[in-house]
């Protein structure tokens, strides 16, 4: 129980650590590609499903012995980056989760992998259509409108 309470109260800690030094820190170009990622895959998803993305980079990068960046920009893994360059989506680090992204980013090691229980895949429920790795996968969890899968 105390562990599920930590690890509920992280976003909450990442947020209001990070909202004090926001506006005067300069970001690294890894850290704005996750942050993007992140931004990206679930803005629209709270400050769980936020941690939750980025927690499967986490988990992707440790697994794969890649860094986060590397995860991130790898080609078919985040729609996000298909065909598109930094300059075209920087624009996201602006909107009003960008700050909690951004701090998610520039911590992305510490993340706790468990809360996704260690998944590396997931996909957005409301598709009509699961992906081909999805089929007859069951999820490990769901985190508002994403299914998470350990592959």
């Amino acid at each position: 129980m105390k562990k599920l309470i930590i690890l509920l109260a992280l976003p909450v800690i990442f947020c209001s650590v990070y909202a004090h030094t926001h506006n005067n820190a300069k970001f690294t170009r890894e850290t704005k590609i996750i942050a993007i990622t992140i931004l990206a895959e679930a803005r629209g998803e709270g400050e769980k499903g936020m941690y939750a993305v980025a927690a499967v980079i986490a988990q992707r990068a440790f697994e794969r012995k890649r860094t986060p960046t590397e995860v991130c920009l790898k080609p078919y893994q985040f729609s996000c980056w298909n065909g598109k360059q930094l300059k075209n989506l920087e624009h996201l680090l602006k909107v009003p989760q960008g700050k909690y992204a951004l701090a998610l980013a520039k911590n992305i090691k510490l993340l706790s992998r468990d809360y996704v229980g260690y998944a590396n895949h997931y996909h957005a429920t409301w598709m009509k259509k699961k992906p081909y790795w999805a089929k007859g996968e069951k999820p490990v969890k769901v985190i508002g409108q994403h299914a998470f899968y350990k592959l």
